[in-house]
């Protein structure tokens, strides 16, 4: 299976639209989050809109910079997937949306607890059970805020800003692939045991990425990831 990667859109319905052709050629997009500008949560929609003519197929959460009630437009989408499960192709998907408490001016940043609570779900399901021990679950995890210590979630300084609540989770489960976002400068790939955690930097920016995975027997793996530009 081939995804379309994509985070931190941030108003910018242009740059979405250039995405057309590659969207051709996925089977779904992962949206990241941060439909909406800086301040401007009016933008959101028209992004949603947006990503919604790229690909029948889309998995997305809220950014920081969303508002909370635009969940009920993602939902009226079908395209939100936080707090939720949903199965496409033999994979699953969950996720979970807004930042980590910082700067308190964007409207919504959360408790890390409250953040890692979207994903009970996946504890809740029978996952786990399907799936040899040591092996990655058939699982995508997006989530808006990226998880503690890798090259996801560095900010200029080289400071680590992410969750290790987010870290600590996905070192349990051990999902195949994690979409991340929220920290523009630290575009890039990673992993933590066995997942593999992708941030494809700022769509705002023209920044993308291309994930391919596959299944080999019983078992999925992340076959490639490219970090693209527009």
């Amino acid at each position: 299976m081939k995804f379309l990667i994509i985070s931190d859109a941030h108003g910018n319905v242009e740059n979405v639209e250039k995405l057309s052709d590659v969207a051709k050629n996925v089977d779904a997009v992962l949206f990241g989050g941060d439909f909406a500008k800086f301040g401007e949560v009016q933008t959101g929609k028209g992004v949603l809109d947006a990503i919604v003519r790229l690909h029948d197929t889309v998995f997305a959460v809220r950014g920081n910079c969303d508002e909370e009630n635009f969940i009920d437009e993602m939902k009226a989408a079908d395209i939100e997937i936080e707090g939720s499960i949903s199965f496409h192709e033999g994979l699953a998907f969950a996720g979970t949306g807004g930042g980590t408490k910082f700067s308190l001016d964007t409207p919504f940043e959360r408790d890390e607890d409250d953040i890692v609570s979207d994903l009970s779900i996946v504890r809740s399901s029978n996952l786990a059970n399907e799936t040899k021990d040591g092996e990655n679950l058939p699982l995508v995890l997006i989530m808006h805020n990226p998880p503690k210590n890798t090259e996801c979630d560095k900010i200029p300084n080289g400071v680590h800003v992410g969750s290790e609540k987010l870290r600590n989770f996905i070192e349990e489960f051990r999902p195949i692939l994690v979409v991340t976002g929220h920290i523009h400068e630290s575009a890039g790939v990673s992993t933590i045991g066995k997942s593999t955690v992708v941030n494809p930097g700022s769509l705002a920016e023209g920044k993308y990425a291309l994930a391919e995975i596959s299944k080999n027997g019983d078992e999925w793996k992340v076959d490639s990831v490219s970090l693209l530009s527009l």
